[in-house]
């Protein structure tokens, strides 16, 4: 049998949740709010990050399945983590939040037939992407944080 990578892809997004509340259980009160140097980002910041990216990715999701072509506006994350305070959140909140944004977010991946992963969306910085090449870079964006949380838990 072939492998479907839509599958795939979504048994990849629907893992993250289990492994990222794993990685913040596993994070003691002091280290939540402790940047590893300048510039950084603690544990708390990159679980804020990973949820207010699934916040804009279920959003634009909507958006491409809505709407023809739509512009899918970025963000700049760095001025997103200043602005919402990302350091002075609580972990346990924004790993709830990202949860059920994921869950929300999956319900309607789960839902989608070929013509909806083709859909079309205009990213600010990628250009134009189809719903599937969109949640493939979600997904990487996601381990990539998922593994500079574990960098932070082992040094």
């Amino acid at each position: 049998m072939a492998i479907d990578p839509r599958l795939e892809l979504r048994k990849s997004m629907r893992a993250v949740p289990d492994v990222l509340r794993a990685l913040v259980a596993s994070i003691d009160a002091a280290a939540v709010r402790r940047r590893p140097a300048q510039g950084e980002w603690a544990p708390v910041e990159i679980v804020a990050h990973l949820a207010d990216g699934e916040d804009w990715a279920l959003r634009r999701v909507k958006r491409m399945l809505a709407e023809e072509e739509p512009e899918l506006e970025p963000f700049d994350q760095a001025a997103l983590a200043i602005e919402s305070r990302y350091i002075d959140l609580d972990i346990s909140e924004q790993m709830e939040r990202f949860e059920r944004l994921r869950a929300e977010h999956l319900a309607i991946l789960d839902g989608l037939d070929d013509a909806g992963w083709r859909r079309i969306g205009i990213h600010g910085e990628h250009g134009r992407m189809s719903v599937e090449l969109y949640e493939s870079h979600v997904a990487a964006e996601e381990v990539d944080h998922l593994a500079q949380l574990s960098r932070l838990l082992v040094s």
